[in-house]
This record gives C-alpha cells, structure tokens and sequence, in this order.
C-alpha cells in the first residue's frame, strides 16, 4: 500500500460522532469533562470505550473494574462481531429513541444499550465454555440495570430497548435483527421445561411495554406485539397482535414496525 493511499479501513463514523458529542457536551457542561474524557475521550476505539464503560458500571468487591475491563477487551479483540453489533445498536437507539439526541447517551446514561452490550460480552463468555463468568456478568446486569438477559440467548444486531426496566429475556430465546421492546417485556418460558423453551423473535418486530411472549412460538418478521398483550401463540408476518390471550387484530401497517415505533393498533405511517 502506498504510503498516502487513504487507510479506508480504519473510518469509523459511529465512533468519531460519538467522539465529537463528548467534545460537545463537555463544551456545554465543564462539569461533565471528567466523565467524558474517562469514557469517550481518552480511548482510541469504540470498543475499548465499551469495554471501560462496563466495567465502571459492573465492579463490585467480588471483582474488579481492572479485571472486567481486561475481559470486555479481549471478548471484543476475538469477536469483531461485538463491536458490530455496538454499532448497529446504539445507531438503533439514537434513531428510534425521541429522547436520546446523540450517539453519547447512550453510552454514558441508557441502561437498555449498557445491558445489551454487557449481554454480548457475557454471550461471547458462554460460547467460550466459561459459563460461570457469563452467570457473573448476567448477575451483575440484572442488580445495576433491573435487565436479565441469559447469556445463551441469541441477539441480533441494530437492537433497541426503550426505558429498559424489567426486562427478561430467557435462556433459549432468540432475538433477531432490528427489534424494538419497550420495558417490561418478557421473552419466557411456560413452565420447567429443560429444552428448548423460549420465543423466537423475528427481524423488524416492534414489542409494546409489558408484553409477555411465552413459549418456543415464533413471532414472524416485521410484526407488531401491543403493549399489555400475553402472546401463547405463532404470530405470522407482518400482523399486530393485541389482548389476553393475544389475537390478530390487524396487519402490521408498515414495512418495519420496530423502525417506526408506532404502537397504535390502527396502523402506523411508512
């Protein structure tokens, strides 16, 4: 490679943003510098940026920040596909969250997208066989953020989780890619089934806040799940689903529900 040939591969927009809104806010609010710079300025990746983040957030006397970070950083050196995730995620928050007006905030305040990416971390932890670390991280997850995500559930990317609290996603579930669940959904099983148990979420679903999915049932792509409702049941594509038991109450009323966050049952513009 020439030596003034543009290294293309190492832009990073998501991170350079992320970089620019720290320098914005700390211009706006001095007070703020020290975490900003401890969390966004002083690192040279979104990625060591993340694995500092949790660990601040997930120390405790039982285990270092020092041994958290070292973790996150070297579950993120041997996975790219973490970061990639990061990315697609908090892109995701940023432009289906009316509250959240830079790539900053959530990786300085949104328990929803810290939870998520300390998920990962644990995930790829599972994968390795070290499951006591991953049963660690998920404790320490679900006593800071009120989120309890089971370190072998599957997650996709561009995920987005509006206020966050309460939310349970079991063991066996799978989430696909560009969901969107507000707080207090559950993911669940039925009752003390030992296999495989927990929903299957398809790409482009929209879950309202309370909504409890419960089963290995599938809720098809780009479909709508109302606030409230208990799902028991396979949802097609495309279809919202509202009550108790959840029934088809209509089609979904645009292309992906999850990117337009409508939830009123009589469609949603798009």
């Amino acid at each position: 490679m020439a030596q003034n040939q543009p290294k293309t591969a190492s832009l990073d927009p998501v991170w350079d943003r992320i970089k620019a809104d720290a320098e914005a806010a700390v211009a706006a609010e001095p007070l703020i510098g020290g975490m900003a710079h401890a969390t966004v300025l002083h690192h040279k990746s979104f990625e060591t940026a993340l694995a500092y983040r949790m660990a601040f957030k997930l120390s405790s006397s039982e285990m270092s920040g020092q041994l958290l970070r070292e973790i996150a950083e070297e579950a993120y050196a041997s996975e790219p596909e973490l970061g990639k995730a990061a990315r697609a995620d908090i892109v995701a928050v940023f432009e289906r969250d009316p509250a959240c007006h830079s790539l900053l905030q959530p990786l300085l305040y949104f328990k929803g997208f810290q939870a998520v990416q300390a998920y990962r971390v644990g995930h790829r932890l599972w994968e390795q066989g070290r499951k006591d670390l991953a049963y660690f991280i998920q404790a320490r997850v679900s006593e800071i953020f009120g989120i309890d995500i089971h370190p072998n559930a599957r997650i996709g990317r561009g995920l987005m989780i509006d206020h966050a609290h309460s939310i349970v996603i079991g063991e066996t579930a799978v989430v696909g890619d560009n969901v969107s669940m507000l707080h207090s959904v559950t993911l669940g099983g039925t009752g003390k089934e030992d296999d495989d148990r927990h929903p299957k979420i398809g790409d482009g679903v929209l879950i309202g806040a309370g909504a409890k999915v419960l089963g290995n049932i599938r809720i098809g792509d780009c479909s709508r799940i109302a606030a409230g409702s208990v799902v028991l049941k396979e949802v097609p594509p495309c279809k919202t689903v509202a009550g108790v038991p959840a029934e088809i109450v209509g089609e979904a009323g645009c292309a992906q529900p999850s990117l337009t966050m409508d939830q009123i049952l009589n469609g949603c513009a798009g």
